[in-house]
């Protein structure tokens, strides 16, 4: 049995796998805003685990940003600002009293759909949490690829046009930033899923939007195809959840990989996927960190 926490800005999940990935366990609570409340807050959840079945386990914690590989230290943890800095795997590991592996929360949704969910029968993965930001990691052979920088699957930061930091990828297909391109617009104040569901419902600046959001994605993804060509791409997040039709994006896709490639015949192959594990992804991939070497 392995333990997984899922650490978010918002919230703290727990859950308990079998070694078959049956779950055993699953808890929430409330993320505290703070470094050292945040420490207590996981190992308490651990150690009720742990009385509750009898057993020391292995624990993995997923949680935002990546560790710098030279400091150990956290950093790009915008919506956790409180762990930016921090030695948040030694620290973990001493109060727990034993090594446990932590990873970004991209990476952990990734190698949980690769692993035993919707892509566990492709090769290379790039899963992409589309959320209030925009995430990704990348999987191969059922073992996360970090990369010398820790900047693996950072699709978002990428930029489009002038490299600033509100051209980036981010701010044009995550939910802050479509929310922030909608004010600039049309000067309303909504949220993401506000906007999708005017789309639904016939707004036709809300449709045109959306389309327009559709379109900037597709040729994101199309960038990490050049570059990656995964078997699969897994979309996780809730503005992923919002998209009506994964063909349609990987029709806009398929369509700028050709003209980028000025070839007429590109049959895109990679196969976009909703997650077999919705939003318990992150948490279980978390889990499978304390199962094998993943790495």
């Amino acid at each position: 049995m392995q333990i997984g926490i899922d650490l978010g800005a918002t919230k703290i999940e727990s859950v308990l796998l079998d070694d078959n990935g049956t779950e055993l366990h699953r808890s929430r609570k409330e993320s505290p805003k703070d470094y050292k409340e945040t420490i207590n807050s996981i190992a308490i959840s651990v150690n009720q685990i742990e009385k509750q079945f009898k057993k020391n386990l292995n624990v993995g914690v997923c949680h935002p940003g990546s560790t710098n590989l030279d400091t150990g230290l956290i950093q790009n943890a915008y919506n956790s600002p409180w762990l930016n800095n921090m030695k948040f795997s030694d620290d973990i590991s001493k109060s727990l009293n034993r090594k446990v592996l932590c990873e970004n929360d991209a990476n952990c949704f990734a190698l949980s759909e690769a692993y035993d969910g919707s892509a566990q029968h492709y090769k290379i993965v790039f899963g992409i949490i589309l959320g209030s930001g925009c995430g990704g990691g990348l999987v191969i052979d059922k073992k996360i690829l970090v990369g010398p920088n820790a900047f693996s699957g950072e699709w978002g930061h990428i930029p489009i046009g002038v490299p600033n930091n509100k051209n980036n990828i981010e701010e044009f297909i995550s939910g802050k930033g479509l929310e922030r391109l909608y004010y600039s617009k049309y000067k309303k104040k909504l949220i993401a899923k506000e906007i999708f569901k005017n789309a639904r419902n016939d707004s036709k600046d809300d449709k045109d939007f959306i389309n327009k959001f559709i379109d900037n994605l597709g040729l994101s993804l199309s960038l990490i195809i050049n570059i990656i060509d995964p078997d699969a791409i897994v979309f996780g997040g809730g503005v992923s959840n919002e998209i009506h039709s994964l063909e349609e994006v990987k029709n806009i896709t398929e369509k700028y990989l050709k003209n980028f490639n000025n070839l007429k015949n590109v049959n895109l192959r990679t196969v976009f996927l909703k997650p077999k594990y919705g939003d318990a992804s992150g948490v279980r991939g978390a889990a499978l960190l304390g199962r094998k070497q993943i790495y």
